[in-house]
């Protein structure tokens, strides 16, 4: 049993471009595809395909790396509200990850979203991780 889904996501993802992996498979939720949703939509990630089964679902995420030099597109994912230690923040304080270049994934009351569209909507939320 997983007590954080959203850790264990961030470290296949981690554990799966430090082994240099083409594709990882992820036990499937709501949550998680939506963040997988926005890691495409942001070019972190080639592709994804959900797989049903008669269980939670898989989730398939074709990694992205750079031909020339090998290196994944995703640089860092770093967790940062936890199940013990919440961090929310508001529409006026909400951060800016590597000056602009990296994302922070927010949850909030319109669903998962950037926080570059969070500051767009001018909605806050809970910040689950810094993708860069």
């Amino acid at each position: 049993m997983v007590t954080d889904p959203i850790s264990d996501y961030l470290t296949r993802l981690r554990n799966a471009i430090a082994a240099k992996h083409k594709v990882v498979e992820i036990p499937g939720s709501n949550l998680k595809k939506a963040m997988t949703q926005i890691l495409m939509d942001q070019g972190f990630i080639l592709n994804f395909k959900v797989i049903e089964d008669s269980k939670q679902g898989i989730i398939k995420i074709a990694l992205k790396y750079n031909n020339k030099t090998k290196d994944s597109a995703i640089k860092n994912l770093t967790r940062i509200s936890k199940p013990g230690l919440r961090k929310y923040s508001g529409v006026d304080t909400m951060p800016r990850v590597l000056n602009g270049l990296g994302i922070a994934i927010v949850s909030t009351s319109i669903g998962l979203i950037t926080d570059k569209e969070a500051r767009k909507q001018k909605v806050g939320g809970e910040i689950l991780c810094y993708v860069d």
